[in-house]
C-alpha cells in the first residue's frame, strides 16, 4: 500500500473512531461507506480507491435503494497476443 493510501486509510479510521459514533446509524449499504473505503484503498490504492469511495458516497442518498455493494475486484489485464496472427 502506498504512503498516500496509508494516509487516506488513517483519515477513514479517524472518522470511524471519532466522528461516526456521534452520528446516528443510517448507512443504507452493506458494507458501510467507511468499511467500503478502507477495502477500496487496500485493493485499489489511493487514486482508484478514493474514486470508488467518492462514487459510493455520492450514491448514498434517500432515493437510492442501497443494499449489498461490494468493492469490485481489481481489473486484471491479459497479456497482449504477440504472435502477429
Amino acid at each position: 500500500m502506498s504512503v498516500l493510501a496509508r494516509m487516506l486509510t488513517a483519515v477513514v479510521v479517524a472518522y470511524r473512531r471519532y466522528v461516526s459514533p456521534a452520528l446516528p446509524a443510517r448507512c443504507r449499504f452493506y458494507p458501510s461507506c467507511s468499511a467500503y473505503g478502507l477495502e477500496a484503498l487496500a485493493k485499489h490504492g489511493a487514486v482508484r480507491g478514493t474514486g470508488l469511495t467518492v462514487w459510493r458516497i455520492m450514491r448514498c442518498h434517500p432515493f437510492h435503494p442501497g443494499g449489498y455493494d461490494p468493492v469490485p475486484d481489481p481489473i486484471r489485464h491479459r497479456p497482449a497476443d504477440v504472435t502477429g496472427a
